[in-house]
């Protein structure tokens, strides 16, 4: 029963820490931008061109310069997504 409550612990600390490692919507590429909630691969390919043709986003609120993404998208991205490699 010990080993099956250690399993079961470990397995959950690699769980929640694989959901708090956010995707970079600067450095990401489109593959990864699709795995995003709200974000399929059609908005995933404007975001790259978007930052490509404007530059990095500073805040994720700046992903509302795309079209297809509004206030909705980007509050539904804040806790798996950011501008920077710490969180926002």
């Amino acid at each position: 029963m010990k080993k099956l409550l250690l399993a079961l612990a470990v397995a959950l600390t690699l769980i929640s820490g694989a959901a708090a490692a956010a995707i970079n919507v600067n450095t990401a590429g489109a593959d990864e931008l699709a795995q995003l909630d709200g974000i399929g691969e059609v908005k995933a390919a404007a975001i790259v061109e978007d930052r490509e043709a404007n530059g990095d986003y500073t805040a994720l609120n700046d992903m509302t310069r795309v079209t297809g993404i509004g206030n909705k998208t980007v509050d539904g991205l804040r806790e798996e997504a950011t501008v920077s490699d710490s969180a926002e």
